[in-house]
């Protein structure tokens, strides 16, 4: 039986087709994983199962309705999380419940819904997520008084998922529900749905991360508003890594070529400046302290000339604390961090100059086209006038992005808003490049291309430091650094890494850490 029948769907947004031609059924009682990157399809096919947007054709049934226009019988079968749940982050966590609750109905003290939904199949064990299971088993019940604004990335997601889940609905979709987490929350969220819903509840959970395929009963891949695979993830292949090459396979495939970036790339250290050439990046003693509350505590490392260093640990363990220390956007309660030499605290313009950053979550000047933003960043990076508009043209030629020149950078899909985030970065020829979660959100054939990239500047001379949640691109780095509540538990090359937790996968060897390091603190 299906909870969903789909045939010849398409969906358009002036000239973008968002579906296209799409056929698919959602298995009642099953987890079915929607894998693909932004702007692949997957919020416009969840939002058009769920009546909230009407397609264009094509035919679709959920739970036997049509929603287009039987949404009033449809929604009190759906618990749906959009992307950027609505938590109030000026309420805390059990008023957000509460809040929740009232809205759904739900009996705070049992969980159940007033008035039982006659379609139900819930038995009273299954109904009873009362407020004390939610909060023991989200592990949020010592912060059941923080303000949700509060909350970490991957609480955050938490709560929001225990929120969608009161009332245990028959339907649960939940779109990226585990984007931007660590791999441990993201096991938590998983485990979460598992134990919480009822046998007969249908899951649909879209995501990017190709290396959650295999926890979904069913896999569903789509690219460019198509299905490209549909079955059992295991019956593609029977690891992560080997489903993201047939996954690429079914794209197309993805050659590699020598990169244009680091070929036309001129790595340079400014003229009679004093470095150290050792350690083109370095933090000493590097310490944040809000209150009593330590975020980042003696946090020191060297990294040398043409290394990429990965900084990576759950959410909360105090990267972007020490990420914005290092590039001087906060500043340190102790120790300092050097660029090139320079103390970022005693003169921090002057390290800045040295310094190229993409911030995780896109930053550019959406009204602005392509070439006004590089040509601000250029400006802004202290290229002098005369030689501004050549050097322009130049990153412009080298970044692929002749063609979208003249257009709104938020008009761009988000491979070319990342593209263009780096072409900013780099346009100024900076030693050091700092890059937070750079290929948050795209697809694994951008993905490739921008480490292809990465690496190339690498073996050019500059200096890379990196965060990510894909571990998979931990293998990408020389060293890493693994962070966990503000300090460093371990730092090695990824294989050191690997030897020490016994582990085969980074994934592994990132979770086995972090609980060896919770279990030597408890």
């Amino acid at each position: 039986m299906n909870t969903v029948e789909i045939k010849s769907l398409t969906k358009n947004f002036d000239k973008i087709t968002a579906l296209n031609n799409l056929s698919l059924n959602i298995e009642k009682g099953k987890i079915t994983g929607l894998i693909g990157a932004d702007g692949a399809g997957k919020t416009t096919l969840l939002r058009t199962i769920i009546g909230l947007l009407i397609p264009d054709r094509g035919y679709i049934r959920t739970h036997g309705y049509n929603p287009a226009i039987q949404k009033d019988k449809l929604t009190p079968l759906i618990g749906y999380m959009p992307q950027k749940f609505g938590l109030y982050e000026d309420l805390t966590v059990i008023e957000n419940l509460t809040l929740y609750a009232d809205l759904k109905g739900v009996n705070i003290e049992t969980g159940t819904q007033a008035k039982k939904n006659p379609l139900s199949t819930l038995t009273k064990k299954q109904e009873n997520n009362s407020f004390e299971k939610m909060l023991e088993f989200t592990k949020l019940a010592p912060f059941k008084d923080r303000l949700a604004g509060a909350l970490s990335g991957g609480m955050k997601q938490k709560l929001g998922l225990a929120c969608t889940l009161l009332g245990n609905p028959e339907f649960l979709l939940l779109d990226e529900p585990s984007v931007g987490v660590d791999p441990i929350s993201r096991k938590d969220l998983m485990q979460m749905v598992r134990e919480m819903i009822n046998p007969e509840t249908t899951v649909l959970w879209s995501t990017a991360y190709l290396d959650e395929a295999h926890s979904f009963d069913t896999a569903v891949v789509i690219d460019k508003g198509k299905i490209i695979y549909e079955g059992n993830p295991h019956d593609l292949a029977a690891t992560p890594q080997e489903f993201e090459n047939k996954v690429i396979e079914l794209m197309g495939g993805y050659k590699q070529e020598p990169s244009k970036i680091a070929e036309n790339y001129e790595y340079k250290i400014i003229s009679g400046e004093k470095t150290n050439t050792t350690c083109p990046v370095e933090a000493d003693n590097l310490e944040k302290k809000y209150g009593s509350f330590y975020a980042v505590k003696n946090n020191s490392f060297c990294i040398k000339k043409g290394e990429i260093f990965g900084l990576l640990g759950p959410n909360g363990a105090g990267k972007s604390t020490s990420f914005k220390m290092m590039c001087g956007l906060a500043k340190p309660t102790g120790g300092t961090a050097r660029i090139m030499g320079i103390d970022i605290t005693r003169d921090p313009e002057k390290a800045r100059s040295n310094l190229g950053y993409m911030a995780q979550k896109f930053s550019l000047y959406g009204s602005l086209t392509v070439k006004e933003n590089l040509d601000f960043f250029a400006s802004a990076y202290g290229i002098k006038f005369k030689n501004r508009a050549r050097k322009v043209e130049q990153i412009i030629d080298v970044f692929g992005l002749k063609d979208y020149q003249n257009q709104k950078s938020e008009e761009l899909p988000l491979g070319l808003k990342q593209r263009l985030s780096m072409a900013c970065a780099l346009i100024h020829n900076p030693p050091v490049l700092f890059l937070d979660e750079p290929t948050s959100g795209v697809d694994v054939l951008t993905r490739r291309d921008f480490w292809n990239h990465i690496t190339s500047l690498a073996k050019k001379g500059v200096t890379i430091l990196v965060t990510t949640h894909f571990m998979d691109e931990a293998e990408y780095c020389d060293r890493i650094s693994l962070f966990y509540h503000g300090e460093t538990i371990a730092t090695g090359t990824p294989q050191e890494l690997k030897d020490k937790a016994h582990a085969k996968t980074m994934e592994d060897t990132f979770i086995t850490l972090i609980k060896e390091s919770e279990d030597t603190n408890t």
